[in-house]
């Protein structure tokens, strides 16, 4: 089950409501949320992380297939970090995550 955000849970209750007055005030508070949420922007660990997965990929793409640690050993840093970095490549299906004798590996996705 997904965490649901307080603007999908002004959806439902939107879609629940009938009197207007209350739907009024429902849709007034959904904009403020999502307006509150769209002037925030990535903060500076974030925006220094975009630039690391850029050499990420690049490193993966030249190396084949690596493990979390050789990314956190060529870059520097923790290994907790190089496996949230990686798993966000994935995710963004960017890498591919793989197992061979119960260690993960990832690499490129092949277009």
């Amino acid at each position: 089950m997904t965490k649901m955000t307080y603007i999908e849970a002004l959806n439902v209750a939107l879609e629940a409501v009938e009197n207007a007055e209350v739907v009024e005030k429902l849709e007034a508070l959904k904009a403020q949320l999502e307006k509150r949420n769209a002037s925030r922007g990535q903060t500076k660990a974030q925006k220094a992380n975009e630039g690391l997965k850029t050499e990420i990929l690049a490193f993966v793409g030249e190396a084949g297939a690596v493990r979390a640690g050789d990314v956190a050993t060529h870059f520097g840093v923790s290994g907790q970090k190089a496996s949230a970095l990686l798993n966000q490549l994935v995710k963004a299906e960017a890498l591919e995550k793989f197992a061979e004798k119960k260690v993960t590996f990832f690499k490129v996705v092949e277009a």
